[in-house]
């Protein structure tokens, strides 16, 4: 393992996507973050069947700080149950891998 890891989330537009990735690397939780775009999301919340428009993202972190970014990540969201899932990276470009530490460090 690369001791890095990929975090995806979702948020209501690219707006908000824009705002908690500049907070979460400005405080070095995150290295990068990619604002994919709007995409479709349908699912259930509280019994009824919703379909929305939102914005996916992916944020480069230590495997380490992954739980913080979440944590952090909740604390800046306007969902009440934002999407939050970490994706370990099994192997990476060493020097990529490299830059991601480095970035986050504090």
């Amino acid at each position: 393992m690369t001791g890095i890891v990929t975090v995806y989330a979702t948020f209501s537009d690219e707006a908000e996507a824009a705002r908690i990735a500049r907070i979460l690397v400005e405080e070095r939780l995150a290295a990068c973050a990619n604002i994919l775009g709007a995409c479709r999301s349908i699912y259930r919340w509280q019994g009824r069947m919703e379909d929305s428009a939102e914005a996916a993202a992916l944020f480069k972190a230590r495997a380490a700080d992954a739980g913080r970014l979440i944590e952090r990540l909740a604390e800046l969201h306007g969902y009440e149950v934002p999407a939050a899932v970490v994706w370990p990276i099994a192997d990476a470009l060493p020097a990529y891998a490299d830059w991601v530490v480095a970035e986050t460090q504090r």
